[in-house]
């Protein structure tokens, strides 16, 4: 391909120094300052700010870290390593200084541009557009979070590139004018980036560097660098879609019992000649026909041949197998800690095995992008800027109650199943109707669910995975995270309610003002003597109230109009906190918007269509039954 160019050569330089007592550390130290003062050396002019220069640091980073409980005041700091005295420092998230941005042709993809960057020969690499900005930056942060610092961010337009060199990320040009938009699953414009990547496959390993390569969607969580080197030999490490734990330690899979997808979201390739032929051969495929996805056409290549187990007396070899042309030796990650969307959130198969995971990509999941994201932020995995956790308006949350029969009772079936969510969405159309009214952000509950949610008909969990009955479900599963989002008209759908992920409240990155200036609401008998809401207990940023039951719209917003200044309003219960809208036309708008947010549970076993939809409403509908459509012509929500 054309697309990766040359561009001149940027060497390294290495100082060695050797000192002898507290006089010879001086001596070096300022040697090497004055070397660099005089020349003016830049590690890589592109990427980073020049050494030895009063640098800036990232907004991004020391946002996200001084919020985030990240700070690390040891002489190395969390944006850029401080190497072996025979090495230089590599400035990651140092701004550039200046402000004229440099040609194009200065991030063209080069091996000398790779070989600066890389360390041990290994590169990490992810790419993408600028819809995907925010999880760069985050995939970016967490990797020098744990001071990983070999690593190359692909930008597919402009206004990436732009942006990630002026906040200190190394970064190329890939020269695919791609647009600047989300490229949702299965779009056209997700199956171009797909091959882009098969692309710089191929324009990368010709520079003989072993290639980690990541989608953006993905978080490290441990350096993985060490585990990748236990296996030498192996042309190629993949990830898979494996949802039945093989091994039980953190041992490759078993190859032969991998039923799974081999998911190129996260695989290493070393630059041998066989992995090289794949990739060509990948790549004219993919060429051959634009409907191919890539993933499946990298599955039916490397399905060509699949075995015998690589046996040469040696344990680094163990799960190896030799595929593709019968000479390619490949290892498949362990699902339970370079984990799948459904393998770490679901099932939180490395708790259960006792493991730590290294990796998770946002796989199996419901809502697009913004569903991604959301997931990240529920397990807190996501940097986002301080404002998300200061909301101007503040916050609400409150304490879902289940009684142990939803919960515990019974089977685990379909009816089981919507009577537990059912008996939450009530609770959480309550608060989100509050929530409304107060003008606050709504931290929701964690959402328990008896039954898996899929794309085909299955019993309910997946059989032999490690799933429990009942589990915490990604909110994915019910809710339509990307409608909640939606900027829907206001004269039909009222106002936005903003909303946050159930840990937020947990969260390291939430300001002490803000986790400290709390008002606790408990309900109370109007007619009880002691049920006053004006009585407030109150100590410094605390407060406590008690809210007669079944207040109007107007008491609501009157009563909470007085409390403003705390940041976080805590209910402990929704339930009859609110009698309903006074104000029909509010009322009529508020249903339009959050019927709307609800989504399916799929699928009942041997029905076409055989997914359920949820219902907000459904308490107002007698003799309500979780049932699939009738037919196609009876398929569509409940509001339609």
């Amino acid at each position: 391909m054309a697309i990766f160019s040359r561009c001149s050569e940027t060497k390294p330089i290495f100082v060695a120094i050797y000192s002898i007592g507290g006089v010879g550390i001086l001596l070096s130290v300022f040697f090497i300052i004055s070397s660099l003062n005089s020349s003016g050396y830049t590690p890589f002019t592109s990427f980073g700010s020049p050494l030895g220069r009063k640098d800036k640091t990232s907004p991004f980073l020391t946002d996200a870290i001084s919020n985030g409980g990240n700070q690390d005041n040891s002489s190395t700091s969390k944006g850029s390593l401080t190497l072996s005295n025979s090495e230089k420092t590599i400035p990651i998230w140092k701004l550039p200084t200046g402000s004229k941005f440099p040609k194009l042709e200065t991030f063209k993809l080069t091996k000398d541009m790779v070989k600066s960057h890389a360390k041990d020969n290994v590169i990490i690499v992810t790419f993408g557009n600028y819809a995907f900005m925010d999880f760069i930056l985050n995939w970016v942060k967490h990797l020098t979070d744990l001071h990983v610092y070999n690593l190359l961010v692909g930008a597919m337009d402009k206004k990436l590139l732009e942006a990630l060199y002026w906040k200190g990320v190394p970064v190329f040009d890939m020269g695919s004018n791609m647009i600047t938009e989300d490229a949702g699953w299965g779009s056209p414009t997700f199956h171009k980036m797909g091959r882009e990547k098969v692309f710089l496959i191929n324009a990368m390993l010709p520079f003989g560097v072993e290639l980690l390569m990541c989608d953006t969607d993905m978080v490290w969580l441990k350096n993985p660098l060490p585990y990748i080197a236990r296996y030498p030999d192996a042309d190629i490490l993949t990830s898979s879609d494996q949802v039945i734990p093989t091994i039980t330690d953190d041992s490759l899979e078993v190859w032969q019992e991998v039923t799974g997808a081999y998911n190129i979201g996260i695989f290493h390739w070393r630059p041998t000649e066989a992995s090289k032929q794949l990739a060509k051969e990948w790549k004219e495929l993919l060429l051959s026909d634009e409907k191919i996805w890539d993933q499946n056409g990298f599955n039916d290549l490397v399905h060509k041949v699949l075995g015998p187990t690589v046996q040469d007396g040696t344990t680094s070899n163990g799960g190896l197998v030799y595929t593709y042309d019968g000479t390619l030796k490949l290892g498949i990650l362990p699902a339970s800690i370079f984990c799948s969307g459904h393998t770490y959130f679901v099932q939180a198969m490395y708790k259960q095995l006792w493991l730590e995971p290294y990796a998770v990509h946002t796989t199996f999941q419901y809502a697009g992008t913004d569903g991604k994201r959301h997931r990240l932020r529920e397990a807190m995995q996501f940097s986002d800027p301080s404002s998300y956790y200061d909301s101007p308006g503040g916050y609400m949350s409150f304490k879902p109650r289940i009684p142990k029969s939803l919960l515990l009772g019974g089977a685990h079936t379909v009816d089981s199943h919507f009577a537990l969510v059912n008996y939450q969405l009530k609770q959480i159309r309550a608060a989100l109707a509050v929530a409304s009214l107060l003008k606050r952000t709504l931290v929701m509950p964690a959402i328990w669910c008896r039954l898996d949610r899929m794309w085909f008909g299955h019993p309910g969990i997946l059989e032999g995975s490690l799933t429990r009955q009942p589990f915490l479900c990604p909110m994915d599963h019910v809710f339509e995270i990307n409608v909640m989002l939606k900027d829907l008209p206001e004269e039909e759908f009222g106002p936005r309610i903003e909303f946050r992920e159930y840990s937020f409240l947990q969260n390291p990155s939430l300001p002490k003002h803000v986790k400290e200036s709390i008002l606790e609401v408990d309900t109370c008998d109007r007619n009880s003597s002691n049920c006053n809401p004006s009585n407030i207990t109150r100590t410094d940023q605390q407060g406590f109230l008690r809210l007669p039951k079944n207040s109007t719209q107007h008491e609501l917003v009157q009563l909470f109009s007085s409390y403003k200044d705390f940041k976080v309003i805590q209910f402990s219960s929704m339930l009859d906190v609110f009698q309903g809208f006074s104000d029909k036309d509010m009322e009529k708008k508020f249903r339009n918007r959050v019927q709307r947010y609800v989504g399916i549970w799929c699928c009942v076993m041997l029905r076409d269509p055989g997914h359920i939809y949820y219902d907000m409403y459904w308490d107002e509908k007698p003799g309500w039954k979780p049932e699939p459509p009738h037919s196609r012509q009876d398929d569509h929500p409940p509001w339609a």
